[in-house]
């Protein structure tokens, strides 16, 4: 089973480490016809806005959705996550607007305001390890998202049928839980 990672910007060579850990293939996906290669597709963090430009330039937008359309599990992490989203605060068009939530960019701070927590997560037995630098938050979600976490009564994960989203990025941890949920839901996806 291979599991993609886009390349366009954020910590590739992590995400790739943490699923080959959860024992899938991991791959950089760097072209539009790499997407027929793989099971499943990781959105990286970075900055939403520079990885929506890219998308768009390199054609990403239409071939992701139609990955989607044809349930393949999508992952979205931090600006991963602000990708996904159907609606953006502050802006008026989405990225991709796959996952029926409403996110705010930047809501917990600055660069100097990140921090690490150990995070309870729904469907994972043991808290996972989160890093947060700039991370959006999710403001709203519809009746079918399901949240998995909360950070002091804030939502920072949630799933949407093959769709995973997270605020943080749990690839800059030696945690990989979360990419064995996805993995998870990768394999299911295939039965």
């Amino acid at each position: 089973m291979k599991i993609g990672v886009l390349a366009l910007q954020g910590a590739v060579a992590e995400h790739i480490r943490s699923i080959e850990l959860a024992g899938a293939e991991g791959v950089a996906i760097k072209k539009v016809e790499e997407l027929d290669e793989i099971q499943g597709l990781i959105i990286p963090g970075g900055e939403s806005t520079t990885i929506g430009k890219l998308m768009r330039k390199y054609g990403f937008i239409d071939a992701i959705r139609a990955f989607s359309a044809a349930g393949k599990p999508i992952f979205g992490t931090c600006a991963g996550l602000i990708v996904l989203a159907k609606s953006i605060e502050g802006l008026d068009e989405p990225h991709l607007g796959l996952m029926d939530i409403t996110v705010a960019r930047n809501a917990f701070g600055r660069q100097r305001e990140s921090f690490e927590t150990d995070l309870p997560v729904k469907g994972i037995e043991e808290p996972i390890r989160a890093v947060f630098i700039r991370a959006p938050l999710i403001r709203s979600v519809a009746s079918d998202v399901d949240v998995l976490s909360t950070y002091h009564d804030e939502i920072v994960t949630a799933r949407q049928g093959h769709l995973l989203a997270a605020s943080y990025h749990p690839e800059l941890t030696d945690d990989y839980q979360l990419h064995q949920y996805f993995v998870d839901m990768v394999t299911s996806s295939l039965k």
